[in-house]
């Protein structure tokens, strides 16, 4: 129960409304840009909003937050192309982000997917923590969809983007991370002892069957469950002390992931 009650502290501190601020600096390159806040996590992400005439705005670049400095109160932000609403029928603005455009930081973080190993941890989870839970079967379509029974992190973004999805949860090994799922960075890993019996590939869903491109990567069958997705968390959270930590005092097999981490001294 104590750890049931941890997630929900967890889900309430990071479903807060949207974090707003105006850039205060734009790059000469357009690949970052800062705003203040008054705190703010590393890898929550975002978009930035132009306003075009008084009552008519346009989102210009997706951001998440690479650096924040707590004594001058700075994000800086990297940015990348926002496509969630292509379409390539329709023309596209050449407006560029300035400063005083407005940054939209943690949308989608009211719903979550969680990636669970079985029924059970599935069940216990969702129904322990009070989110707008957006069920897996879902997701499954969209893997199947795309061809990827094995999922990769563009697997994730195209379902942030196809039902405004903010956070991911993961369950491994007794811990539950919390993750942005545009920028795949951690945001919080949580004790999560529950009682895993089975292992249903490549997550648990109702979905029987999920489709598989003839090649590429992410078509293979996932053969093994904690390998993979600890696989993606570390190549996209390469200096998370506390992931290497958890992958150094745990099984031996994972052991090979801890080359891939870039902590220095």
């Amino acid at each position: 129960m104590k750890s049931i009650f941890l997630f929900l502290l967890i889900v309430f501190s990071l479903q807060a409304n949207v974090i707003k601020a105006p850039l205060l600096s734009v790059d000469e390159n357009g690949e970052r840009a800062t705003i203040k806040l008054e705190k703010i996590d590393l890898g929550v992400s975002g978009f930035i909003v132009h306003t075009i005439t008084q009552n008519h705005t346009s989102i210009l670049k997706n951001v998440h937050v690479i650096a924040y400095d707590k004594e001058s109160k700075i994000a800086t932000l990297k940015m990348a192309d926002y496509d969630a609403l292509r379409n390539n029928a329709l023309p596209n603005g050449k407006w560029k982000p300035v400063v005083g455009d407005m940054v939209e930081l943690a949308f989608g973080y009211s719903r979550a997917l969680l990636i669970a190993p079985s029924e059970e941890i599935y069940h216990r989870i969702t129904t322990s923590v009070q989110t707008q839970w957006i069920h897996v079967d879902l997701f499954a379509t969209v893997i199947s969809y795309r061809g990827h029974p094995t999922p990769l992190k563009e697997d994730f973004e195209a379902m942030s983007i196809a039902s405004s999805v903010g956070l991911l949860f993961i369950y491994l090994d007794k811990k539950l991370y919390t993750v942005d799922i545009k920028s795949f960075t951690i945001l919080t890993i949580s004790d999560a002892p529950l009682t895993q019996d089975s292992v249903q590939l490549p997550f648990y869903s109702r979905v029987e069957h999920i489709e598989a491109n003839w090649f590429g990567e992410g078509s293979d069958e996932l053969e093994e469950y904690e390998p993979h997705y600890y696989e993606l968390l570390v190549e996209y959270n390469p200096k998370n002390r506390k992931l290497y930590e958890i992958i150094k005092n745990g099984d031996e097999k994972l052991h090979y992931l801890l080359e891939k981490f870039e902590l220095g001294e």
